[in-house]
């Protein structure tokens, strides 16, 4: 798959229209999370933790972040699509747009209601982007190319990664906290509903366009090695957790993009 691959069909504007709607709305539910201040997903507790640092803005660290991932690719072979590389951008700088618009809450009926319209949005941002099929995510690449060399599962490599993920942001000073369970526990239903909602009606040629970010159709294969737990994986940023793997996705992710 080559960034200009999936670039034509019938159904090509609403694709577009998908992908950046979609990765525009993780950006936006994210930066909802970091205001809810309950818990981020787990590729947000590495951002956060990393934001703190550095004192870069955290959607700049998620695209920062987004670029190493996406170098990573090229030792395991994958190949990136215009959704993988538009993930990089829109997300963070969706994030940072958002961070500068909603001030910060005070009090916990706030922080609560911010994180159940952030991880709904997630689920639902998740849904739009990944039946866009434009590419997979830079994390969830990752993931799939180091399944594929390592021979090990789905959820053993997902779960390594973002445990990692996790443990490191934290150690930074990113928040893990309920909201980091609760995403975890509740993205994966919630993107299943809006992959099949959002789903985008393949070519009457059977061509697939691009590939999607767990899968090749809009619906993820129940066969594929993608396919854990009976949820679907993608990235925003990292995408959707494998609910299977217990571990807060804790990354988008995580969600990413």
């Amino acid at each position: 798959m080559s960034i200009a691959s999936g670039l034509r069909g019938r159904h090509l504007t609403r694709r577009l229209v998908q992908l950046y709607a979609g990765l525009a709305l993780y950006g936006i539910s994210s930066a909802l999370l970091v205001r809810g201040g309950l818990g981020l997903e787990p590729w947000g507790v590495l951002h956060q933790g990393l934001a703190e640092r550095t004192g870069l803005s955290i959607g700049v660290v998620s695209i920062i972040v987004g670029a190493a991932v996406l170098l990573l690719w090229i030792p395991i072979r994958q190949r990136p699509g215009l959704g993988t590389v538009s993930n990089v951008f829109v997300i963070g700088l969706a994030m940072d747009g958002t961070l500068a618009l909603v001030p910060e809450t005070d009090g916990l009926p706030a922080g609560i209601a911010l994180l159940l319209l952030g991880i709904v949005l997630n689920g639902a941002a998740t849904g739009l982007y990944i039946a866009a099929r434009f590419g997979p995510g830079p994390r969830d690449g990752l993931m799939t190319g180091l399944h594929r060399l390592t021979g090990r599962s789905i959820r053993l490599v997902r779960t390594a990664i973002e445990v990692a993920v996790v443990a490191t942001g934290f150690l930074l000073g990113g928040s893990v906290g309920v909201g980091t369970v609760l995403y975890a526990l509740a993205i994966g239903p919630l993107a299943q509903f809006f992959l099949r909602w959002f789903a985008v009606p393949e070519e009457d040629s059977g061509s697939h366009g691009a590939d999607a970010p767990a899968t090749a159709s809009a619906a993820p294969d129940p066969g594929s090695p993608l396919r854990e737990g009976g949820s679907a994986l993608s990235d925003p940023a990292a995408g959707v957790p494998d609910p299977a793997s217990g571990v807060a996705d804790p990354a988008s992710g995580v969600r990413a993009a």
